[in-house]
Parts: C-alpha cells; sequence; structure tokens
C-alpha cells in the first residue's frame, strides 16, 4: 500500500484545474491515443522513478506538472524506493487516471482522514481514505 498526505492531493488537483484554466484543458493520459477521452480534473498515479500523484492540467512547452511522491516510494527519501515501487505498482512504468470530483467527494464524506491510501491488488487498484496520527 502507499500513502499519499491529503494536503498533498488537494494541491494536485488544485494545480491541475489552475493549470488547465490557464493553457487550455486536461492532458489526456493516453498520450494522445484516445483524443477526446478523459480529458477532465484528475491526477495521474504514476510508477517510473518512484510512484508519484502528478496534476493533469495543459502546460506550457519545458513546464514540469505538480508532482507529489507516496510516503513509502519516494527515491529522494526511501533508498528502497525501487522495491516498494515493484511490489506495489508492480516493475513496469504506467499511468492511471483518478478522477478528481470522485476523490473530492471521498475527501467530503471523510472530513477526519489525512491520507489518501492506494492498495495494489491482483487486477485491481483500491483508494481509500485513513487517518494518520
Amino acid at each position: 500500500m502507499l500513502s499519499f498526505p491529503l494536503i498533498s492531493v488537494r494541491e494536485v488537483i488544485a494545480r491541475g484545474r489552475a493549470d488547465a484554466e490557464a493553457h487550455g484543458g486536461f492532458r489526456n493520459p493516453y498520450y494522445g491515443l484516445r483524443p477526446g477521452k478523459d480529458e477532465q480534473p484528475g491526477l495521474w498515479l504514476v510508477g517510473d522513478q518512484g510512484v508519484y500523484l502528478m496534476s493533469n492540467g495543459k502546460l506550457p512547452e519545458g513546464v514540469k506538472p505538480l508532482v507529489v511522491y507516496a510516503e513509502e516510494c519516494d527515491p529522494r527519501a526511501n533508498d528502497d524506493w525501487f522495491d516498494v515501487k515493484r511490489r506495489t505498482f508492480g516493475g513496469d512504468d504506467g499511468v492511471d487516471f483518478i478522477d478528481a470530483e470522485q476523490l473530492e467527494a471521498m475527501m467530503a464524506a471523510a472530513p477526519e482522514a489525512t491520507h489518501l491510501r492506494v492498495a495494489f491488488l491482483q487486477d485491481s487498484m483500491q483508494l481509500y481514505l485513513i487517518a494518520k496520527s
């Protein structure tokens, strides 16, 4: 399982919306393979050099999106990040889209929650909210 502080999750969602407003919409997680599909507010859960959430608003050339690493899988802070990535997200790189509106509804329904937890199962991914001290 991987954890992301909700304060950071909210920042990524807000940044994606601000970037979309300023630069003409949302980026498609399928790299142009499905134009007009899934171009909506959300987050990308990315497995690459670690596992992180990334904003999806369109950006000017050369500008990087806001990225928030999972607490357990940040290569800047955890020497075992590759092992954690392989055991959770898998060995291959990839991107999963998380709908912002659905996630915001979850957060509104659990005001005591502090973290988004992502669990990777055999054939699915589960999102849930927890209160960490």
